[in-house]
């Protein structure tokens, strides 16, 4: 025990703090809920940490651009952290959170509407400049969210978090809050126009 608690103290603060995230990324989401609740900061970190990249993935689906997308990734997770307890099943954390996430998201849509409507044509804020040097995988990727865009917001929120970011059904199923066959259809129908759209793009994309 002695020998434990002298290993522990000698370790340096970075060290320590590395060890105590490590422990609580094995939490289960409604542990952590329950901990964050609590105050403790590390185990709020150790969700955003989980659910940062679907986070942006939902956000893009909806905004369709990456500044935005990161926006209303951010503004989620303080909204999330102001109202975490109203979070009614934190084992369902993850739903509740993509529910915030869409919201902000299309929110944020409508504030951008209501300020830039006037200034800027539509066409030009729904395409990002191409800088100079950009690689032939850099144009592909612009084609291939070109696709993306003709496709549902639902479809893409299932087919970038299957596909690009590798959930699995049921997880896609729950955080969402839709039946898994629903998730499989979606998916299906999903591939199956991005084939149409890109032809061999869309798997070289996907290996990649």
């Amino acid at each position: 025990m002695a020998g434990a608690l002298r290993r522990w103290q000698g370790l340096n603060n970075g060290e320590a703090s590395r060890v105590l995230m490590n422990a609580v990324d094995k939490l289960s989401d409604g542990e952590l809920v329950e901990r964050a609740r609590g105050g403790d900061d590390h185990a709020y970190g150790a969700l955003v940490a989980r659910y940062m990249r679907a986070a942006y993935v939902v956000a893009l689906s909806v905004t369709r651009r990456h500044e935005d997308a990161e926006d209303a990734a951010q503004e989620s997770f303080l909204v999330a952290l102001e109202r975490l307890e109203e979070c009614r099943n934190p084992e369902k954390f993850g739903g509740w959170l993509m529910t915030i996430v869409r919201n902000r998201s299309k929110n944020l849509i409508r504030r951008e509407s209501l300020r830039e409507t006037d200034q800027v044509p539509e066409t030009a804020r729904s395409s990002e400049p191409t800088p100079e040097g950009n690689t032939e995988r850099s144009e592909l990727r612009e084609v291939l969210w070109g696709a993306l865009s003709e496709l549902t917001e639902v479809q893409r929120q299932i087919v970038l978090l299957h596909d690009m970011e590798g959930w699995k059904h049921r997880e896609i199923a729950d955080r969402l809050g839709i039946p898994s066959g629903t998730v499989r259809s979606h998916l299906h129908f999903a591939r199956k126009a991005l084939r149409d759209a890109l032809g061999t793009v869309y798997e070289t994309e996907i290996e990649e």
